[in-house]
């Protein structure tokens, strides 16, 4: 009986990560994430399915992030009967990231529909809407980290904690064939040690193969523990001259990580009182979620929360919610700090907030994570003189800062001590990386003797 691995997404690019592991009569797949990039591009990837959701035996989600979970509800539509294994707070994060998703997913497909009639191009529909995005989400069966289950005919599935967001796991198959059994490892995203909030990585035992993202394979993070002196330094500079600053960040994890440091400056006096914003409301739903999930945080949060001084709670902080609060601050020409979706800037409030502030040289985009290739974020982080939004080209006159210790990926060093800790292994699979930063850990790692593996989009291979 064969054990093969198919590496359909999220392969020498960050998103749309998605891998299929076949054992005889078993399907199991690993993720369904939604790939981002040109429009055109996106919908052709994210509809086009390289196997049958009918055959699929069980589908097992790393965490809610939505380049890991955001198609499972093209794959419903299409035909998925089984059950979708999760650790408890992804499926609490993941009902409401895919809720939203469906709500943006409808609203673009109105949006390009009216531009389309306009001009007439043809008409298209959402990948999936709320409605259909609320049944996948139904579909979710929790576990907790450690717990053992049979999920398909010879292969069990455990969670152990990947210290990345919220709930995240790193997802172990145990694999029953006639020579014996092969355990497979998926840290598809990693996390790093001493990130606010969250319990470090754990580290699965006895792997035979390991799949491993590589976002920052080729880079290494300032420190954790600077990040907040980092943004006390931004904050500072840019109230000193009267101006906002906009922070474009993921509703889920890095949202609450930036309220986490941004609560502790405040403590400490060293940064002034000023109106905080969270703009958006899954970002204000999700750090409910937080607050109730309280067996996945760390000693120091759990504490902070249940003894009534909650990190996610302050003064000057004010979560938004209509529609019509949120625009009313690009009318408010007080200094304030307004974080708001969508992380990338490929959609959500936050792109109000860019058209309204982008070109006044007081206020300071400060980017807090990942940037895309072919997103908004990207053209910002790079600095473009001119950037387009919602069609219209606008100046870069703002500040522009990125403050990469705020990231809950793990860097090269980090990588390199999990897989080295993970040893012996027969080979390690390197995905969820763009090509410069999957190389350069490809080379990491060989030049350690280590045995590793670059796949490309749609490869099969077999595991011995």
């Amino acid at each position: 009986m064969a054990v093969t691995i198919r590496f359909m997404g999220g392969v020498r690019t960050v998103t749309g990560s998605s891998h299929l592991v076949t054992s005889g009569r078993s399907q199991v797949l690993l993720d369904a994430g939604l790939f981002h990039g040109r429009r055109d591009e996106s919908y052709a990837v994210n509809t086009s399915l390289s196997y049958n959701p009918h055959k699929i035996n069980a589908v097992v989600v790393s965490h809610a992030h939505i380049d890991h979970c955001g198609n499972i509800p093209t794959v419903v539509k299409n035909g998925l009967k089984s059950r979708i294994y999760s650790t408890h707070a992804t499926k609490a994060l993941a009902s409401l990231m895919l809720e939203d998703s469906g709500k943006i997913q409808e609203e673009d497909a109105r949006y390009l529909n009216k531009i389309g009639r306009r001009f007439g191009g043809s008409i298209r529909k959402p990948l999936y809407n709320r409605r259909e995005a609320s049944k996948a989400a139904s579909k979710f069966h929790p576990l907790s980290y450690n717990q053992r289950l049979c999920i398909a005919k010879n292969v069990f599935l455990t969670f152990f904690n990947a210290g990345h967001i919220l709930g995240s796991g790193i997802i172990v198959l145990d694999v029953k064939d006639e020579a014996g059994n092969l355990r497979i490892g998926c840290a598809v995203d990693l996390g790093r040690r001493g990130l606010p909030l969250l319990e470090d990585p754990v580290i699965p035992k006895n792997l035979d193969y390991l799949i491993l993202e590589t976002t920052y394979g080729a880079k290494s993070h300032t420190p954790i523990d600077q990040a907040q002196g980092k943004l006390k330094e931004v904050i500072n500079r840019t109230i000193a001259r009267k101006g906002k600053v906009i922070i474009p960040s993921f509703s889920l994890e890095r949202a609450q990580e930036v309220i986490y440091f941004l609560n502790e400056l405040l403590e400490k006096k060293q940064i002034p009182v000023v109106p905080v914003y969270v703009d958006s409301p899954l970002a204000t739903d999700i750090t409910q979620v937080f607050s109730k999930q309280l067996a996945y945080l760390n000693k120091e949060a759990r504490f902070a929360i249940s003894s009534g001084r909650s990190p996610f709670e302050f003064l000057n902080l004010r979560y938004v919610r209509d529609q019509k609060e949120s625009k009313s601050l690009n009318n408010d020409d007080r200094p304030m700090i307004i974080i708001a979706g969508s992380g990338m800037c490929e959609s959500g409030r936050v792109l109000h907030h860019l058209k309204n502030n982008i070109e006044d040289a007081r206020n300071t985009i400060l980017v807090v994570g990942y940037m895309a290739k072919d997103t908004l974020g990207r053209r910002i982080v790079d600095k473009q003189e001119y950037v387009k939004i919602y069609g219209s080209e606008y100046q870069l006159n703002a500040e522009v800062v990125v403050i990469n210790a705020f990231s809950g990926h793990a860097d090269q060093g980090e990588l390199m001590d999990f897989v080295s800790a993970c040893l012996p292994l027969k080979k390690v699979f390197l995905v969820h990386g763009e090509e410069e930063q999957s190389q350069g850990f490809f080379q990491a790692l060989t030049q350690k003797g280590i045995s590793a593996y670059l796949p490309a989009k749609g490869e099969e291979v077999l595991l011995q």
